[in-house]
C-alpha cells in the first residue's frame, strides 16, 4: 500500500476512534508534537488540542464515521484527499477536503481542512 494512502487511512481512523485512550495513542503516534490542524471552525495546535478537537467532533456527530472519499494524491511530504462523514454505508452528511503535510519521520505536522458540504441548520 502506498505510504501516503496508509497514513491518510490511519489519520481518518483516529477521527473514528471513540475510546479516548486509544485515540490519544493514535494522535501521539501519527502527529508531530507541535502539529497543527486548521479548518473553518477550529485552529488546534499541539497534540492535546488536536485530540480535544477530534473528541469534540465525535461528541457532535455520534454514530457517524469518517471515510476516504476518493484517491489520495501525494508528492514529497504532502497529501491531499477528500473525506466524507456519514452513517456507515449511507450518504455523507459532511464532505471535506484536507491537505496534510509530514516531517522527515513521516509524522503529521499540518492539516489544512476545507468543508465542501455541511448540513444546514
Amino acid at each position: 500500500m502506498d505510504r501516503a494512502q496508509e497514513l491518510v487511512e490511519r489519520y481518518l481512523a483516529t477521527w473514528n476512534e471513540a475510546d479516548p485512550a486509544a485515540r490519544r495513542l493514535l494522535v501521539d503516534e501519527l502527529w508531530a508534537e507541535d502539529g497543527r490542524y486548521t479548518d473553518p471552525l477550529v485552529d488546534a495546535e499541539g497534540r492535546d488540542a488536536i485530540d480535544a478537537t477530534i473528541g469534540a467532533v465525535l461528541t457532535q456527530f455520534p454514530g457517524l464515521v469518517f471515510s476516504l472519499g476518493g484517491p489520495v494524491d501525494a508528492h514529497h511530504h504532502i497529501a491531499r484527499f477528500t473525506w466524507e462523514l456519514g452513517p456507515a454505508g449511507g450518504e455523507a452528511l459532511v464532505i471535506g477536503f484536507d491537505v496534510l503535510s509530514t516531517d522527515a519521520e513521516g509524522r503529521i505536522t499540518d492539516v489544512q481542512g476545507f468543508l465542501d458540504k455541511v448540513p444546514s441548520a
